[in-house]
């Protein structure tokens, strides 16, 4: 069976502005996190915000009169997105406790590579070469380089949270692999991140529960809008928009993109806390989108 949507080959000016607005989007979410986290514990704060992006995604699904499964579509794939996105998500918030931000952002986006590496692979015409290689090593070097302060500080905690932030990592990679495989081809993208929604929210509710105490500490407004900016903006709107360009374009040009994030974070960060912006993180720019021109030129 065909995909639903026509396939192509490269990114288009379409592509390369929503993927902009969703890095810059992105970004500001690893501050909406770090701020809710100040009245909410992370793990059960995720596992609210999947809940609350599934409700409303459900909503939408039956305004439009969509059925939830496509026929004779196997439910077991939405079943294991759900699951690798709520084990994805586990692992970002866990590591917090043992590393430090600036090497999660690092080590997070070693994800482009673990999507190639797969792509390769498993995904016809989606092939590694030479030209994408060296473009995502430039895009990386670029994230390494905007947070290399952070590398310097180093314990056996530490590394553990590195370690938890690569699967984390590689568990992002895998989720975008997995629907590129099975999903694209009977499933909408409103129907993909229903899945993912619907199905992580057990998962990280779960866990939350064994390795969680105080779910609620307490809340205010700050809290409260940290919390629909990362359900409502970023799990509900933002992600669609993800899937709706997994459905259509190359994932790793697409992933070649994410490294822009951890850069909109820190100019964001800049803008709101007032903060000049260096020559280093002007540098980084330029290495990342050298090597996204690379990537997608290869």
């Amino acid at each position: 069976m065909p995909p639903l949507h026509p396939q192509k080959t490269r990114l288009d000016l379409k592509a390369m502005a929503i993927l902009l607005v969703l890095c810059a989007l992105w970004g500001g979410n690893m501050a909406a996190i770090k701020f809710s986290n100040q009245g909410l514990e992370p793990i059960f704060t995720a596992g609210l915000r999947s809940a609350g992006a599934s409700l409303l995604m459900l909503l939408w699904i039956l305004w439009k009169k969509q059925p939830l499964f496509p026929p004779s579509f196997k439910k077991i794939h939405a079943l294991m997105v759900g699951i690798l996105f709520g084990l994805e998500f586990c692992f970002i918030y866990l590591a917090q406790r043992y590393t430090l931000a600036t090497r999660s952002y690092v080590f997070l986006y070693t994800h482009p590579f673990w999507v190639a590496l797969g792509a390769h692979y498993f995904i016809p015409g989606d092939r590694m070469t030479w030209g994408r290689l060296i473009g995502l090593v430039l895009a990386f070097l670029g994230v390494v380089f905007a947070f290399s302060d952070g590398l310097a500080q180093v314990s056996g905690l530490i590394f553990f949270g590195d370690f938890l932030i690569v699967l984390a990592a590689m568990g992002w990679a895998a989720t975008t692999l997995y629907i590129k495989i099975f999903l694209i081809r009977k499933c909408s993208p409103f129907q993909t991140l229903l899945y993912q929604l619907l199905f992580s929210a057990p998962v990280l509710f779960l866990i939350s529960f064994f390795v969680e105490k105080e779910f609620i500490r307490h809340l205010d407004t700050g809290i409260l809008l940290s919390f629909f900016f990362q359900t409502v903006i970023v799990a509900f709107l933002s992600y669609w928009a993800w899937f709706y360009l997994i459905h259509i374009y190359p994932v790793t040009s697409l992933a070649a993109f994410s490294f822009l994030t951890p850069i909109f974070g820190v100019f964001i960060s800049s803008l709101i806390l007032q903060e000049p912006i260096t020559l280093y993180l002007l540098s980084s720019l330029g290495l990342i989108s050298a090597g996204i021109y690379l990537v997608n030129k290869g």
